[in-house]
């Protein structure tokens, strides 16, 4: 099979939308944006061995090369419309192709996404997914608006992806019950859209938790000039974890490990009611795990006897 059989034969299909002008099949694609709307704009590479282990199931695979750029579209409060995929590949392998195509235009039709252009070479399994998406204009959910006084929210379940990936790695050894539950957050992490969408009238800062709880929040308090006052016991994770793994191995996969997806977001202590609505409508779980506080850039995570957390590291880095 050649390059461009490929594209035709799998990534040009047809999808309705009278918002996109040229799709794929040109030199570039052309879109129309809604008047009303800001544009947002993000791109992710996944590269093999560093963001996913080689023998990955290429549905495994295509979903979360899509998820993890929607997860940026659902911190900004964006409806995810439109994706580029670019693409490294050892070899164009029908079944494998069937099963990667598949996967990632089920998930990109549950978002609405249309796939609109990219680019394919001879690689050794590296991809890289540019998105957009659109919101109501002036209405960017950001990391700079943090206020003193806000309450810390994160939505879902966190460290679940971190102790699979421990797991892998032979750190510590998890059930298998567990290790399962585990395993599906981190090869399905569950973009929180209709949350982000949600908070917009209510939340003040938000950001995604791709690299580390600890790390994320740490970018909103640079970004807003302000510091935060995180009770790490009160940050939800799977409740087998605490039975089977000791608090400095919780801690770091809950507060660090990071490839959780789930949103952490200010917002008024006032609108506490509000946010939990929020929550309500859009069927996702919200966790208040701490507060805002005055004092510039400093992060203080403490347990529950109000001691000072220690972490080996805040969360990932890509050049460690």
């Amino acid at each position: 099979m050649k390059e461009f059989d490929f594209i035709r034969r799998y990534l040009h299909r047809s999808q309705a939308d009278a918002d996109v002008l040229i799709g794929i099949g040109d030199d570039a694609a052309v879109i129309r944006p809604r008047a009303g709307y800001d544009l947002c704009f993000s791109s992710d590479m996944l590269l093999k061995d560093r963001h996913f282990f080689g023998d990955v199931a290429p549905a495994d695979l295509a979903y979360k090369v899509l998820a993890v750029n929607i997860s940026d579209m659902a911190a900004m409060g964006a409806s995810p419309r439109w994706a580029l995929l670019g693409a490294g590949l050892p070899q164009l392998q029908e079944d494998w192709l069937a099963e990667f195509c598949g996967s990632l235009f089920v998930l990109a039709q549950h978002f609405g996404i249309t796939l609109i252009g990219g680019d394919t070479t001879k690689g050794d399994l590296v991809f890289n997914v540019t998105i957009v998406g659109e919101l109501p204009q002036g209405r960017a959910l950001r990391r700079d608006a943090a206020q003193a006084g806000d309450d810390v929210w994160v939505s879902g379940q966190l460290g679940l992806a971190a102790a699979a990936l421990h797991h892998h790695w032979h750190t510590f050894a998890l059930p298998d019950a567990v290790f399962d539950c585990c395993e599906r957050a981190r090869l399905r992490p569950e973009p929180r859209v209709a949350l982000g969408q949600a908070l917009l009238p209510v939340a003040h800062a938000a950001q995604d938790v791709s690299d580390g709880l600890a790390q994320d929040l740490d970018h909103i308090l640079q970004a807003s000039g302000v510091g935060a006052e995180v009770f790490a016991d009160n940050v939800p994770t799977l409740p087998q974890l605490h039975d089977v793994l000791d608090k400095t191995a919780l801690y770091g996969c809950v507060l660090a490990g990071g490839d959780d997806y789930e949103l952490v977001f200010t917002a008024p202590r006032s609108c506490r009611s509000a946010v939990a609505e929020a929550g309500r409508a859009s069927a996702t779980p919200v966790t208040r795990i701490g507060r805002i506080t005055q004092d510039r850039g400093r992060l203080n995570i403490l347990n529950a006897n109000g001691m000072p957390v220690a972490l080996a590291s805040l969360g990932f880095n890509h050049f460690e």
